[in-house]
């Protein structure tokens, strides 16, 4: 008996549940005929009752449940109406209790309802009953010429915002990158009609996050075009220019992600993602030098504790042939990080590097003029003997395996070219000699 009344009670429950659908849908079919009247499609309220309709049919399925409650208070609430199957699941690296009912699932982290995913709305999955709503009060904004009903209206589009926004939200939580980018772009388009008074630029940017994520990055770059357009550079403090930037490399096109930098810069010059992103940009498509070293200057400005932005420096100027600024360069970012292994390393291959420029220009002298080959040899073998000491450091401070093999291999070197001036030089070449065999080994 008792498996018979629990059947009937299901029935009887999915009976009401076919009832309230189909009469929000009568509902909506009645407001929407009524809309098409020629003579009521005139008046405010016709509009006005046709997006409630759609209103009503969207909110049905999560009316009356709050976020924050606890499963046994939703229990309550949904007057005992129990779930199909309860699954552990993980999101975004936070667990959840997934309850699966007969059109949503409800997702409770700690205990607590955090999320509403729809899976069956009122009026199908083709009916978009948001866009429905949209689209009636606003229609009922163009006929209120009194401004009678504009109060109600502005709230509704904020509702609707707000209802697209959510939607987004959770469809990116649950992994539905496409749709949480297609939902963000509709709260970001409602927020900017006529009778919205909430401008939500970052709706736009969220879309094309989510674009991004789905590798669409035309329609990220429209969307963060969209976001920039709305103000969102300010929100951002002009962040949005290196989003814009990324997105046209990804699309291979350095002229527009080089000139969104240029721009945000001029705007935003303390921006430190614009100052790294364009210095970057400049280094991998072989810009001038010199600008980026300008812009290096700005940078250090904004990020005096910032060592790499030293070492980009001293890469530079070594790149232009101006050895002491880049020793001076590298030196300023031992200053500030001691434990960064690059500037030692970086100091010990321009003194090599050095050396054999010097090698190559004790090579063309006349060796009847012994007094300038002597002092020149003396001043190659002096130089190379610098590299020593960076390079025993960079050794010493690194964690890297591949700067410890690097150092050691440059130290077995010189090491070895110097063992005529230290008999204690030898030794040293075997020993990092060995140390590379090991390290290669690993």
């Amino acid at each position: 008996m008792k498996k018979i009344l629990t059947i009937v009670a299901i029935l009887a429950c999915s009976m009401q549940l076919a009832f309230a659908q189909s009469a929000l849908v009568k509902n909506v079919e009645k407001a929407k005929a009524a809309s098409e009247d020629a003579k009521k499609a005139t008046k405010v309220a016709t509009w006005l009752n046709l997006g409630k309709a759609y209103w009503d049919a969207y909110e049905k399925p999560t009316a009356a449940i709050p976020m924050g409650m606890s499963a046994a208070e939703m229990q309550i609430l949904m007057s005992g109406e129990k779930p199909i199957s309860t699954e552990a699941v993980t999101l975004g690296g936070v667990p959840y209790e997934k309850q699966v009912f007969k059109d949503k699932e409800l997702y409770f982290a700690q205990g607590r309802l955090q999320m509403i995913n729809v899976t069956k709305p009122a009026l199908g999955k083709s009916v978009d009953a948001l866009d429905g709503a949209f689209q009636a009060y606003s229609k009922a904004g163009e006929l209120d010429v009194k401004g009678s009903k504009k109060k109600d209206i502005v709230a509704k589009i904020s509702d609707i915002d707000k209802a697209y926004f959510n939607d987004a939200y959770t469809a990116f939580i649950l992994g539905d990158k496409k749709k949480a980018a297609e939902l963000f772009l509709k709260a970001g388009n409602v927020s900017v009609s006529p009778f919205s008074e909430r401008l939500d630029t970052s709706a736009f940017f969220n879309a094309g996050l989510a674009y991004v994520e789905e590798k669409d990055y035309e329609n990220a770059k429209a969307c963060y075009e969209k976001a920039l357009q709305y103000g969102y550079d300010k929100s951002s403090k002009g962040g949005i220019y290196a989003s814009l930037s990324n997105v046209s490399m990804a699309l291979k096109d350095t002229v527009a992600a080089k000139k969104y930098l240029e721009d945000g810069f001029a705007l935003y010059p303390n921006n430190p993602q614009i100052l790294t992103d364009l210095i970057n940009l400049y280094l991998w498509t072989k810009g001038n030098p010199e600008d980026i070293i300008k812009l290096l200057d700005k940078a250090k400005e904004q990020m005096p504790d910032n060592s790499g932005l030293y070492d980009v420096e001293g890469d530079i100027w070594k790149q232009l042939g101006n050895r002491e600024n880049a020793l001076a360069a590298y030196q300023k970012s031992i200053e500030i990080n001691p434990k960064g292994d690059y500037p030692f390393y970086a100091t010990g291959r321009l003194y090599c590097d050095w050396y054999n420029a010097i090698e190559e220009e004790k090579a063309q002298i006349d060796l009847r003029d012994y007094k300038k080959y002597d002092e020149v040899d003396k001043f190659s073998k002096e130089t190379l003997a610098k590299s020593l000491e960076p390079l025993e450091k960079c050794y010493e401070v690194t964690t890297r395996k591949e700067m410890k093999l690097a150092s050691a291999d440059l130290l077995k070197k010189v090491y070895f070219q110097l063992r005529g001036s230290n008999p204690e030089y030898l030794e040293l070449h075997k020993k990092y000699d060995e140390i590379c065999k090991q390290l290669q080994a690993q």
